[in-house]
């Protein structure tokens, strides 16, 4: 497991919005942001998950935390400029970005795998990635010090058979971190990294991995010191890099 212990009030006054935020490693990120002290907007396509996740924020005594409902497989261009307009109207800047909302999609070969199912995966976990990336950049340089993080996978960074659309999306995620990494180098106070989770115990890896006993892998909440890391200031020049939770 990735080594750090955060202070208490590592994230104390940053706004870090988080995608996915409804369940799994993105619930478990958006809680420990909170706990840390961050005002996090959780943004996801499911508002009753979401909503879970701003009632145990709200139950914890934590920092006030916002709901997004906001479905990156359908949203339209103009709708992200409607977001970020909104974000900065209500609260002025964007500290951090965690790139976490993605789906696998069928796992299967090439071969056999649709258009319609390729085209699908790649709407989620590039296009939606890339826009929101683009639209909110803005709001990040506005912060003294910004951090985006991207998620990875093992597939990624080295592709393995039956996994198609989900394994072109991750290395198009770590391209796309890389490419940004390389543009706010030494010209802004934004640093973009990625972080691939590993095994997990997630509703996702469940689907990935039906015959898999869950209880061998980590909870969400035990890999976030990587997510924690990154997002607070102790991670300042630490651009471009490609990290491992576990």
């Amino acid at each position: 497991m990735f080594d750090y212990t955060a202070r208490p009030d590592l994230l104390k006054g940053r706004v870090i919005l988080v995608t996915g935020a409804g369940r799994g490693i993105g619930a478990a990120a958006a809680m420990s942001y909170a706990a840390h002290g961050a005002t996090v907007l959780l943004l996801g396509k499911t508002e009753d998950h979401l909503t879970r996740i701003y009632d145990a924020i709200e139950a914890a005594g934590y920092p006030q935390a916002a709901v997004i409902p906001f479905n990156l497989e359908t949203a339209l261009p103009h709708q992200y400029d409607e977001l970020a307009s909104m974000i900065e109207a209500e609260f002025g800047k964007v500290d951090g970005l965690l790139h976490n909302a993605s789906i696998i999609g069928p796992r299967t070969p090439l071969e056999q795998l649709s258009g319609d199912n390729f085209m699908r995966v790649m709407q989620v976990n590039v296009n939606g990635m890339f826009m929101l990336t683009s639209t909110l950049l803005p709001l990040l340089k506005l912060s003294e010090d910004a951090s985006v993080i991207f998620t990875s996978s093992s597939v990624g960074r080295k592709g393995r058979a039956y996994w198609g659309a989900y394994a072109v999306s991750k290395f198009a995620t770590e391209g796309l971190m890389q490419v940004m990494a390389d543009e706010v180098e030494g010209i802004s106070n934004v640093r973009a990294n990625s972080v691939n989770p590993g095994a997990t115990r997630t509703d996702m890896r469940a689907q990935a991995y039906p015959g898999e006993n869950p209880q061998n892998n980590p909870l969400p909440e035990e890999i976030m010191p990587v997510y924690l890391y990154l997002m607070g200031p102790d991670s300042k020049g630490v651009n471009g890099q490609a990290f491992d939770a576990q």
